[in-house]
C-alpha cells in the first residue's frame, strides 16, 4: 500500500506523491521519482515499479490536475508549473539528487528538470516522448477526440470497452488501454467521469504539441535512457537521434507493447531498463 506525502508545488498548488518504497530500502535520502502521462496518475505506475521498490525511495506524483492533486485556481498548466511542481517535489522531499522516470508527458518534464536544474537529477528514464513538435493539427485531432467521450459512462465495464474497443483510436481490441482509463474514473450521480478536467488536458497539452524540445534535450547531462514501444508513438528513428543528442544517452525498446508501455508490459519494461539502472539506485 502506498503511502501519501504532501508536497507545495508551484503558486501553491497542492500535490499529492505516493512512497511506494518497501522491503529494506531507506525511507530517506535520494531515490527515484516518478512521473506519470497527461491523463495518468500515480499509482499507472504500480505494476511496472514493484521489484524497484525493495531497492530504493521510490516516490510517484500525482501531478497538477491529476490523481489526487489540486486543480490549480485559474487553470495554470504551463511546462514551467510542471516543472517547477516536479522540483518542488525532489527538494521537498528530500530525494534528490533523483533518478526521474517519465512517461509521455511526464518524461518531457523529466527532462526539462534535468536541463535546468542539473543539480536535483542523477539519472533520467524516458518512456514513449517525442522531442520533435506534433503541429496544431495534432491538437486539433485531441480536441475532436475528447468531444467523441460518451460521457458519463453508465459503468466502469462501458469504460474499458470504449477505451479498449469502440474508441475510434483503437485499431485492434487493447484491453490494457481499457483498464487503464478506467483508474482514472470517479462515479458521479449520473454516471463515470474523468477524475482530471479534458479542458485541463488540452492546455497542458497545448504547452508542448507545437514546438520542439530538441534544444532541452540537449541540455542534459546525466545519464539518460529513451525507452520506447515498438507500436508506441515514439518511433525508432527519432528515439536514436535523441540518443545521439543526449550527451550521455542510450537506448531500448520493448516488443509488442504501444504507447502505455509500463502498463502494458511491466515486466518487459523493468527488464529493457534494468541494466541501465543498476549500479545507480541506492542498495
Amino acid at each position: 500500500m502506498a503511502r501519501r506525502l504532501d508536497v507545495t508545488g508551484a503558486d501553491g498548488v497542492r500535490l499529492a506523491a505516493w512512497d511506494f518504497t518497501n522491503g529494506t530500502a531507506p525511507r530517506s535520502g535520494p531515490g527515484v521519482l516518478l512521473l506519470h502521462g497527461l491523463m495518468g496518475h500515480a499509482a499507472h505506475w504500480a505494476p511496472a515499479i514493484s521489484r524497484l521498490t525493495g531497492r530504493t525511495r521510490t516516490v510517484a506524483l500525482d501531478q497538477r490536475g491529476h490523481g489526487h492533486s489540486e486543480r490549480p485556481p485559474g487553470g495554470v498548466f504551463t511546462r514551467e508549473a510542471y516543472v517547477a511542481d516536479a522540483a518542488a517535489a525532489v527538494e521537498q522531499l528530500g530525494l534528490g539528487p533523483a533518478t526521474l522516470i517519465g512517461h509521455s508527458m511526464g518524461a518531457l518534464t523529466a527532462w526539462q528538470l534535468a536541463a535546468e536544474r542539473p543539480d536535483l537529477v542523477r539519472a533520467l528514464v524516458i518512456c514513449d516522448m517525442r522531442a520533435s513538435a506534433l503541429g496544431a493539427a495534432s491538437q486539433r485531432e485531441w480536441q475532436d477526440w475528447f468531444r467523441r467521450w460518451p460521457t458519463p459512462f453508465p459503468s466502469l465495464d462501458a469504460v474499458r470497452r470504449w477505451f479498449g474497443e469502440d474508441d475510434p483510436w483503437v485499431e485492434r481490441p487493447n484491453p490494457a488501454r481499457g483498464a487503464f482509463f478506467a483508474e482514472v474514473m470517479a462515479q458521479h450521480p449520473d454516471g463515470w467521469r474523468p477524475v482530471f478536467d479534458p479542458a485541463h488536458m488540452l492546455t497542458s497539452r497545448e504547452t508542448w504539441v507545437h514546438d520542439a524540445h530538441w534544444d532541452s534535450l540537449a541540455e542534459v547531462r546525466c545519464p539518460t535512457l529513451v525507452v520506447r514501444g515498438l507500436d508506441g508513438e515514439l518511433g525508432r528513428a527519432e528515439a536514436q537521434e535523441m540518443v545521439r543528442v543526449l550527451p550521455h544517452g542510450s537506448y531500448a525498446e520493448i516488443p509488442d507493447a504501444g504507447h502505455l508501455l509500463h502498463y502494458s508490459h511491466p515486466s518487459a519494461w523493468h527488464t529493457a531498463t534494468t541494466p541501465f539502472l543498476t549500479g545507480l539506485l541506492t542498495p
